[in-house]
């Protein structure tokens, strides 16, 4: 199953006894938002990097960094979270 499908059973499951990072899957800040709305502490995105390393070097990591905190930027301010610790997984319909 895809990491969202099974991201909320398993923040469940381990009950805040442990830190949850999600990893596939992640490739723009809305699917970061939604990770952390699920529950996640955190994202690992890899893929992506490499390809903006091996494609841009320095400056391909910057844009891809810039273009994915921009998204979740926007898709906060769209869901009236102001900051990280606002997501709740009740503003994931609206991203």
């Amino acid at each position: 199953p895809a990491t969202a499908e099974v991201l909320e059973g398993i923040v469940e499951a381990v009950g805040g006894s442990m830190k949850v990072l999600v990893d596939g899957g992640i490739r723009s800040g809305v699917d970061v938002f939604k990770a952390l709305a699920l529950g996640a502490d955190g994202v690992i995105i890899a893929r992506p990097f490499v390809t903006a390393i091996y494609g841009g070097g320095a400056e391909g990591v910057q844009c891809y960094v810039d273009k994915i905190g921009g998204e979740l930027e926007d898709t906060m301010a769209m869901c009236g979270a102001y900051k990280l610790s606002d997501i709740s997984k009740d503003m994931i319909w609206r991203a």
